[in-house]
């Protein structure tokens, strides 16, 4: 049984160093472009997972437009393929932008084979790990597939999802506005044997408190001014399937009775009507306030908080989700690369420290926001802090052992993030060996799967 090979594109204008490097490189499918239109065309007709160019391509020899010209349209052409760019010994400027611009990596000839060796060697199993990661994200199905989670107190939310939803038990989600409450509810609707029936929500701080009732459960004909035929509320309209409950924690006093009648007796009268309609609906729930405070204070009812709360799923901030930043960062990135046509590869270091260290206010709403004009300002390939429009606000402690563990730690969660918790990929990255890293895992509680 024969194995395909990895394929290589050499892009390299000199005749002699070509057969070279053909013959050198002969455990992968070769294939060689001696200037820009021979190499766009290669790309398109093979698609290889890596690509090793010179910089100095004809017809300008001693420049390197062409060069970089022939990165710009691989990168629209071929996103995933990585690109390592040869340079002269006194060319680095020149070859740090090729990296900024796309390429993966570069070289300063002259030409020594087993470095070379290395650095393809490294770019092909980059290449394959994302390969598997991107087939995986294809061929991933399941309700949850909509929630970026790495964390383990988000893992935790996603399996009680997954437990609660083939049941008819009344969950109340809390936790900061922009944490996701929606798509979870949406994740235990689809989880849910209603999922053929309809998902309906209503968001309770942004009906006016005089139109609140009648949009939850529905009016007669006559009921009130204006009110020209009988129209099925927000309740009604849920019949058989979901509904969500937004904001919940700023609904009036007054209904609150109502609703409460409505999750006891599982019964609603239509306003202006006496006929008792029965329904059948699961209720979900969702508030970014403290109802346990609220029903001390008076402004919550104690005995609905207790209706709705039989099963309450906390869902912590976004500055509490270790490692989670850089996964939505990229998701956000990826999904709005596809939705406008763009092509931008990444982030500068300088955008994931920042990324990594900024508090999230907004949660993953503001996230969202940020990387979708990020991706309008950005003028070249990797999103810069400035295009994301956030400048890195670590706190600075006085105490250097916190400063050190806080450093470890960090460290060792953003590897394990772009690595996508590979170990022995993360331990490299980090230069320690694999049985430290886990020593140091063990010492800072961080938990991969």
């Amino acid at each position: 049984m024969t194995t395909e090979k990895p394929k290589l594109l050499i892009i390299e204008d000199d005749k002699g160093l070509q057969s070279q490097l053909r013959w050198h490189f002969d455990q992968y499918e070769v294939f060689v472009a001696g200037n820009r239109d021979e190499a766009i065309t290669a790309v398109r007709l093979n698609e290889p997972a890596v690509i090793l160019q010179d910089l100095g391509l004809p017809p300008d020899h001693e420049g390197v437009e062409e060069g970089f010209h022939c990165i710009r349209e691989i990168s629209s052409l071929h996103p995933d393929a990585k690109i390592i760019v040869m340079t002269g010994n006194a060319d680095y400027e020149n070859a740090v932008r090729a990296v900024a611009m796309g390429a993966y990596d570069f070289y300063q000839k002259p030409v020594n084979a087993e470095t070379l060796d290395l650095i393809l060697q490294r770019a092909f199993h980059i290449y394959q790990l994302e390969e598997r990661h991107r087939a995986e994200e294809e061929t991933r199905q399941g309700p949850l597939q909509d929630v970026i989670a790495g964390d383990p107190a988000m893992l935790k939310v996603c399996r009680m999802i997954e437990k609660l939803a083939p049941s008819n038990v009344t969950c109340t989600l809390t936790g900061e506005s922009g944490t996701g409450k929606e798509v979870l509810t949406k994740a235990l609707h689809r989880l849910s044997p209603r999922n053929k029936k309809r998902l309906v929500a209503i968001n309770c701080a942004a009906v006016p408190e005089n139109l609140m009732e009648a949009e939850l459960f529905g009016y007669e004909k006559g009921a009130f001014t204006g009110a020209a035929k009988r129209t099925q509320g927000k309740v009604e309209m849920a019949q058989e399937g979901t509904l969500f409950l937004d904001e919940i924690g700023d609904m009036p006093l007054v209904l609150q009775a109502k609703l409460l009648r409505f999750l006891q007796e599982r019964v609603i009268e239509r306003v202006g009507g006496r006929e008792e309609i029965p329904i059948d609906v699961r209720v979900v729930c969702a508030t970014n306030k403290n109802l346990l405070e609220m029903t001390k204070e008076g402004t919550f009812r104690e005995d609905l908080y207790y209706r709705i709360c039989e099963m309450e799923i906390h869902i912590p901030p976004l500055r509490e989700r270790h490692g989670d930043k850089l996964l939505l960062a990229r998701h956000f990135l990826k999904m709005y690369n596809k939705q406008n046509g763009s092509n931008i590869s990444g982030f500068t270091p300088e955008a994931v420290d920042t990324i990594d260290s900024y508090a999230w206010p907004g949660n993953i709403r503001e996230m969202e926001n940020r990387i979708k004009r990020s991706l309008v300002m950005c003028d070249d390939k990797l999103v810069t802090s400035d295009d994301l429009g956030l400048h890195s606000n670590e706190s600075t402690f006085l105490n250097l052992r916190q400063v050190r563990h806080q450093a470890e730690k960090s460290a060792i969660i953003r590897a394990l993030g772009m690595t996508e918790s590979n170990i022995s990929a993360a331990s490299k990255l980090l230069g320690v060996t694999r049985p430290t890293l886990y020593d140091l895992m063990k010492k800072y509680n961080i938990i991969v799967n």
